[in-house]
């Protein structure tokens, strides 16, 4: 089982390093089938490892390895192991197969690019750190691929390098991810000071000492809030659309933002001993969801309204996981990593056939014109929605029933909360599908849209057909409270700190179910019928509650503002002073020594005889 995860963790590498070696000597479509075929052998090696653990008894499935000692410091020591259980299975299991359909995507999507190596060089990368923070066997190998997510990312968002925007995204991500990263390493800082070890088993130690506690706790949330995109460290999701649309699938679906529920789930102890600060986690997966669904609203960039989607999906996720419904979060992580790709790749149908356009204003009426994306998006829509039979309806509501379990009134104003987002997620969806769809054909779609060759190469059509197949049918695995083989297999790993009741649960999924229908149904009277007039856009929320705004006024003007008048102050009259001196100095120095430069051999000859001459009375008198 171990063995399979080493496989598992480092055919990506070996896929990256080949592609770098090889370099021009291989074709940019063969760069993109090592990248392809690496992530493939990851996951077959990964679907091994769950068929290995699926025969072994429930105890037995969890199991370290280590390969060798990593650091070693006085008494502290870290070795380069790997924890393969049930959880870090699920997880390669869904970074590895739905990372390889990206990849195989871009064969098609990225054709006739200047740099298809360096991208697929940088994606197989991307899901090696994935899966390196996914399956390291301790914090602080935990932390390296929590590190190098982020420095994928940069390097992926800022892949064209040359559109100033793409490279401002990309330094937005890295310095926002940088504050998470921080907050993490303090929290690591006290756990190496306090329990002298960065194992998992140390986590929700020392106890009594509920500061520590506490801080930990928050070290964490901050790293996990960064990297899933939460309020308030979530300005820089949206941005990183500036990537090609296979990055953004790969960063919304398999990796990067999933990071952060992952490591709330997996450090569930911390957590557990912090509750204010596990309710806390909750709190802002909440406000986040509603948050970003109203902003969802009146964004008409395509790629835009999927991500802050995602940033409202992922706040369900911080909800579950918050209130500790575990393998709920879990749960509808893998069901969105299905139906968000579906729809981010089958945007990217769009965009190809648009010639890059993204802007939904110049669609319309390409229902008939390209039937299999609009089947495609319709299946991620209706799953993204939570309309059964489709996945997302078994994931989410569970969520929201769990915090009718947890009760009070902080649980019962999470699950309203929880509702109002159902709402919103299906008006903000098919808002999205009835503009882009619907009616007849704008003058934009008539003259720029290319389906000479279909609706796109076959790696991009077959790609998008099997992850709309999941996106229809995978939520079926389990179907709370009627079967939940993924709450029992995570159990030993995560156990649940609240359980709905059947009315809870079949309740919830009704009330849910009619809310995101009413949401349909609004964008139909809206967006399809036209029976209403759409309201007048908010400016609030065309200015994303203006945080942007905020962050610049707080950070960005002040740090000007100070590095202005250090310069004016310090810099200009005492290092550039001191520096100015010195060169003249140095320069009269010069102009006295050209001086002695005579050229003439007599003047060379007295000058030597009268330093011997000099020498010669030192010796002497030293004598």
């Amino acid at each position: 089982m171990t063995f399979a995860g080493w496989i598992t963790l480092f055919a990506p590498l070996a896929g990256a390093f080949a592609i770098t070696l090889a370099g021009t000597r291989i074709g940019r479509r063969t760069a993109g089938y090592i990248a392809t075929a690496s992530t493939m052998i990851a996951f077959v090696a990964a679907v091994v490892a769950f068929v290995i653990a699926l025969g072994k008894s429930p105890d037995s499935r969890s199991q370290l390895s280590t390969l060798y000692t990593w650091i070693q410091a006085g008494s502290y020591q870290s070795g380069f192991s790997i924890l393969v259980d049930q959880l870090s299975m699920l997880m390669m299991l869904i970074v590895t197969g739905v990372g390889s359909l990206i990849i195989a995507y871009s064969l098609g999507y990225m054709e006739g690019e200047d740099e298809e190596r360096r991208y697929f060089a940088y994606m197989a990368l991307f899901v090696f750190s994935m899966l390196l923070l996914v399956e390291g066997g301790n914090l602080i190998l935990l932390l390296g691929g929590w590190g190098m997510v982020g420095l994928s990312s940069y390097l992926l968002i800022g892949f064209y390098h040359r559109r100033a925007s793409a490279v401002a995204a990309a330094k937005k991500a890295f310095v926002m991810n940088a504050v998470g990263d921080a907050t993490m390493a303090i929290a690591f800082f006290l756990l190496i000071k306090y329990t002298g070890s960065l194992s998992f088993s140390v986590l929700g130690q020392p106890a009594g000492n509920h500061w520590v506690l506490n801080i930990v706790a928050l070290g964490l949330l901050g790293g996990a809030v960064a990297k899933s995109a939460q309020l308030p460290l979530h300005t820089w999701l949206p941005d990183a659309m500036e990537g090609p649309t296979p990055v953004s699938a790969l960063i919304h679906a398999a990796t990067m933002v999933t990071a952060g529920v992952y490591l709330i789930v997996r450090c569930n102890a911390a957590f557990q001993a912090a509750p204010h600060v596990q309710n806390l986690a909750a709190a802002l997966g909440t406000v986040t969801l509603v948050m970003a669904g109203l902003i969802a609203l009146v964004q008409v960039d395509i790629k835009r309204v999927i991500a802050y989607s995602t940033m409202s999906q992922i706040g369900y996720m911080f909800l579950g996981a918050g209130l500790g419904a575990y393998a709920d979060a879990i749960f509808h992580l893998m069901m969105h990593a299905f139906f968000k790709a579906c729809l981010f790749l089958a945007a990217g149908l769009l965009i190809h056939a648009l010639g890059g356009e993204q802007d939904i204003r110049k669609m319309g009426g390409l229902r008939k014109l390209m039937p299999f994306t609009y089947l495609a998006f319709l299946a991620g829509g209706l799953a993204l929605a939570g309309i059964p039979p489709f996945s997302g309806f078994f994931s989410k509501d569970p969520i929201i029933a769990s915090a009718l379990a947890r009760g009070g009134w902080f649980g019962y104003t999470l699950w309203v909360a929880g509702l109002a987002g159902a709402l919103l997620t299906g008006i903000y969806t098919f808002r999205l599908i009835f503009r882009v769809f619907l009616g007849e054909p704008s003058a934009f779609v008539r003259e720029h849209l290319h389906t000479d060759h279909g609706e796109g190469p076959i790696s991009m059509r077959w790609t998008v057909g099997v992850l709309a197949v999941l996106a229809t049918i995978a939520g079926f695995i389990q179907f709370p409270p009627f079967w939940e083989p993924v709450s029992k297999w995570l159990e030993p790993v995560a156990p649940p700190l609240v359980v709905p009741t059947n009315a809870q649960e079949i309740g919830t999924l009704l009330i849910g179910v009619t809310m995101g229908a009413t949401g349909i149904l609004i964008a139909w009277l809206i967006y399809g019928s036209h029976r209403f007039r759409a309201p007048a856009a908010s400016e609030t929320l065309e200015q994303k509650f203006y945080f942007d705004e905020l962050y610049d006024a707080i950070f960005y003007r002040p740090a000007v503002w100070l590095a202005k008048a250090l310069r004016r102050g310090f810099e200009e009259p005492v290092v550039d002073g001191s520096i100015a001196e010195v060169v003249i100095g140095t320069r009269d120095a010069a102009r006295w020594t050209a001086r002695l430069q005579t050229g003439l051999l007599r003047t060379y000859v007295f000058a030597i005889a009268a330093s011997l001459a000099v020498l010669l009375v030192v010796f002497v008198a030293v004598r």
